[in-house]
């Protein structure tokens, strides 16, 4: 399938460090010829870290997309009826958000942009960054799992040894697993030993 023209959102939440890793891959969308709308959490919007601040962040996903970020939930609410996307990408998708995300909470404008893409029966593929999904997030990661038209980057354990909990998806995996998505796939392996070649 061919992005080309594709309506994609792109939600970013709040696990910093896995900012570089994503961006490349928002660049292969755009450059595909999809038209990228950016969505952010309060948390991207207002944190300052060490990987950088909040500002810079909003500044660089709106010069890489061509797009101003919707960064409230009134913007994020006609991505359902009003303006529908193709497909509703997030990631990193942080261990709050997803907990959210599973118990149908909305209190972010990526939650919001996710859940009206659901209501349209549209894909939302999700990139997890997580240090608790193979601990209390467990539940809440295959509830995620067994839902319909929700999607995975595949996604493996970072670092078995100093955090066994932890998992984060192989993002360089983004394009393929959207275009599986929108065919209504599962890109398979969904699970995938992410450690041991840096991905």
């Amino acid at each position: 399938m061919n992005l080309k023209g594709k309506k994609i959102g792109f939600g970013l939440t709040g696990s910093h460090c896995t900012y570089d890793a994503v961006f490349p891959e928002i660049e292969k969308l755009v450059a595909a010829g999809a038209e990228v709308l950016p969505v952010v959490t309060f948390t991207v919007q207002n944190t300052d870290t060490r990987f950088g601040d909040g500002e810079d962040w909003i500044k660089r996903i709106e010069e890489v997309t061509g797009n101003k970020v919707i960064d409230s939930i009134v913007k994020a609410e006609p991505l359902g009826p009003k303006i529908p996307l193709d497909c509703m990408v997030v990631a990193p998708l942080t261990g709050n958000s997803m907990s959210k995300f599973a118990n149908a909470m909305t209190d972010s404008p990526v939650l919001m942009a996710a859940k009206a893409t659901l209501r349209n029966e549209k894909p939302v593929v999700l990139g997890i960054s997580t240090n608790d999904a193979l601990g209390l997030n467990g539940t809440n990661l295959m509830r995620l799992m067994s839902t319909k038209n929700i999607y995975f980057i595949p996604f493996g354990q970072d670092d078995p040894v100093k955090k066994p909990n932890s998992m984060v998806a192989r993002m360089t995996a983004l394009s393929d697993t959207i275009v599986k998505a929108m065919n209504g796939e599962q890109i398979q392996p969904v699970i995938v030993e992410r450690y041991k070649d840096g991905n």
